[in-house]
C-alpha cells in the first residue's frame, strides 16, 4: 500500500466536523493507529527497529488524549497486537477497532474502519 488510503482520509474527514473533546480526539486516535498499522502492510514493510519507535511514539501521544473509555480500551489491546508486526496482525487489529470506533466516534468512524479492515484483510490475501 502506498500513500494515504481512503479509510484514514475519511477519519480525517471527520475531524473538523466532530465537536471539541473526547469524540474529536477518539477520531484522531483513530486516525494515528490506522496509519501504523497500515504501514504493516507496506511492501516491504517498515524495518523492525522503525516500527517499534513509531509505535511508542503512537503509545505516548494516545495517553495525553481525552478518550472514550470503551475507545480507550480497545486501543489499549490495538497497541498490544500491533508489536506483533505482521500484515495479518495489522488487519485483526483494525477489524477489532470497528465497533468501539462506531459506538465512541460514531457511525462514519465505524464505517471508515470497517474499510480499512477490508482493504487489510484484502492485503494479506494477495500476498499468500
Amino acid at each position: 500500500m502506498t500513500g494515504w488510503d481512503p479509510a484514514a482520509t475519511a477519519l480525517l474527514g471527520i475531524l473538523p466536523r466532530a465537536a471539541r473533546g473526547p469524540r474529536r480526539e477518539g477520531v484522531f486516535a483513530l486516525w494515528l493507529t490506522v496509519r501504523v498499522a497500515q504501514d504493516l502492510l507496506r511492501d516491504p514493510p517498515p524495518a523492525e527497529r522503525a516500527h517499534r519507535r513509531r509505535l511508542q511514539a503512537l503509545e505516548q501521544r494516545l495517553t495525553s488524549l481525552t478518550l472514550p473509555p470503551p475507545l480507550r480500551r480497545a486501543l489499549a489491546a490495538a497497541m498490544s497486537q500491533l508489536r506483533e508486526a505482521r500484515p495479518e496482525t495489522a488487519a485483526q487489529v483494525l477489524s477489532q477497532l470497528v465497533a468501539p470506533a462506531r459506538e465512541s466516534a460514531g457511525t462514519e468512524a465505524g464505517d471508515a474502519l470497517a474499510q480499512a479492515a477490508r482493504a487489510a484483510r484484502a492485503a494479506v490475501r494477495a500476498e499468500r
